[in-house]
């Protein structure tokens, strides 16, 4: 390992990510975080911390028996941590103590933000823990309306600033007990919106969420925000016709529900498959189409710069914008009088093609590990292994049966999801200088 100082950014990134993790599992593993009193093991605290830091959901023991106050406090933390980022945090800490933001800082948080210039970072930060702050302040306090009636005020008010932060960060890690997740409030309708909300918000990033508070209307928003938006609203929209459609007589999920809890459940489904991980239907339940497409939403993931993981919906608009020039004849995608660079389709294509290798490898491997595990079917595996990859944390519930190499591997997916695949690619590779050498092209058939 390289002294910090020599460190790229990227992999004080990454390492940042990676020491948070492991502090978290150890104090996961202490009998003091445990209602029990006895260790949840250091297996069930490393798993916790990893889906916890990395946003996702997925979750070996339950959340809200295995662990005591203590323990929710410290996944609290982490869950923070994870959706703030590494470097937010630190920068926090340095604001606090009024130490000064040094440049190489200021290039960390930079990478860390996906931004394109130095200028105004440490005003980033402020904004982005003011935002926090503010969406899910507002959040705990619709969501106590429902829960302070069920569970009283001490923990309806707990339940509900921790469903605030887990929903915004898209954790999908909730205190309730029994793996029921939102299964119980199908048909409340405060619960259900303002944790859609929370989700969406922390799905588009800190800088859509900036751009549109300063711009307000459509016509100043930056592309990249543009894009954004209009891809979140063509998937939250069309993923919900979808659900809604396929499910609307399942009598595993929507069958006996009123007309308006269908629709609502649909909007929910498919608005949680943007990364956050609560579920308000049975996700074994699901009809085939269903099941699928939400692999894909899955797949896709959240925005840039985000609490949220996946590929992101930018690169997946570019694949799809570059496959629509190529079919037209057109010699550039144009995305509102822009046109998209070589190089935005390189990481795009490189993004997805890494996704792709990493989830659908570890999908092989566990299949070998649980061969004769009744319900790690191929099915199964390949959704948790997507939604570990995506940090989106929707399960069918295998991943408490799992070998212990088989969560190691989901660990792996979501550490990789959180920090990006490209990301961590170059955070191992030792990238060499530009090669000057320019060579003929190749004349390889393809298609």
């Amino acid at each position: 390992m390289y002294p910090w100082k020599k460190m790229k950014p990227v992999q004080k990134i990454v390492w940042g990510f990676f020491l948070a993790i492991f502090i978290g599992g150890l104090l996961l593993s202490l009998p003091i975080c445990s209602s029990t009193g006895e260790s949840v093991g250091l297996l069930n605290g490393m798993f916790t911390a990893t889906t916890s830091v990395c946003v996702t959901g997925l979750v070996t023991v339950d959340t809200g028996t295995a662990y005591s106050h203590v323990g929710h406090f410290v996944i609290l933390c982490l869950i923070q941590l994870g959706g703030l980022g590494f470097m937010t945090m630190v920068t926090i800490v340095f604001m606090m103590i009024r130490k000064r933001i040094t440049l190489k800082e200021r290039m960390l948080i930079q990478e860390a933000m996906n931004q394109d210039s130095l200028q105004g970072m440490v005003r980033l930060i402020q904004n982005v823990v003011l935002i926090t702050i503010l969406i899910e302040t507002l959040g705990a306090i619709c969501l106590s309306f429902s829960f302070v009636p069920k569970f009283g005020l001490k923990t309806g008010l707990f339940y509900s600033i921790f469903i605030s932060i887990s929903a915004f960060c898209n954790a999908g890690i909730d205190p309730l007990g029994n793996f029921q997740s939102l299964t119980g409030y199908t048909g409340d309708v405060i619960v259900n919106l303002t944790v859609m909300a929370l989700i969406i918000l922390g799905g588009l990033g800190f800088t859509v969420i900036r751009d549109v508070w300063r711009n307000k209307r459509w016509k100043k928003f930056p592309i990249h925000t543009k894009l954004v938006l209009g891809m979140t609203a063509a998937l939250v929209l069309g993923g919900t016709f979808l659900f809604t459609l396929i499910e609307w007589n399942n009598p595993a999920t929507m069958a006996a529900m009123p007309a308006g809890e269908k629709i609502m459940a649909g909007a929910f489904q498919s608005v949680t498959t943007r990364t956050a991980g609560f579920n308000s239907i049975d996700q074994n339940g699901l009809y085939g189409g269903s099941f699928l497409l939400t692999i894909i939403l899955m797949f896709i993931g959240a925005a840039p710069g985000s609490t949220g993981g996946g590929i992101k919906v930018t690169t997946f608009a570019i694949l799809l914008l570059v496959t629509a020039a190529i079919v037209r004849g057109r010699p550039e995608a144009v995305v509102g009088k822009r046109s998209i660079g070589r190089d935005l389709v390189r990481s795009a294509a490189a993004i997805t093609v890494l996704a792709m290798v990493l989830v659908l490898t570890a999908t092989f491997i566990i299949c070998i590990i649980e061969e004769g595990n009744p319900a790690a079917t191929m099915e199964t595996i390949l959704y948790e292994c997507v939604s570990a990859f995506g940090t989106v944390g929707l399960s069918c519930g295998i991943t408490p049966q799992l070998a212990p190499m088989s969560k190691l591997l989901l660990m792996f997916l979501m550490f990789c999801g959180r920090v990006g695949p490209l990301t961590f690619s170059m955070a191992l590779a030792n990238r060499k200088k530009k090669d000057t050498i320019h060579y003929p092209e190749g004349r390889i058939m393809v298609g």
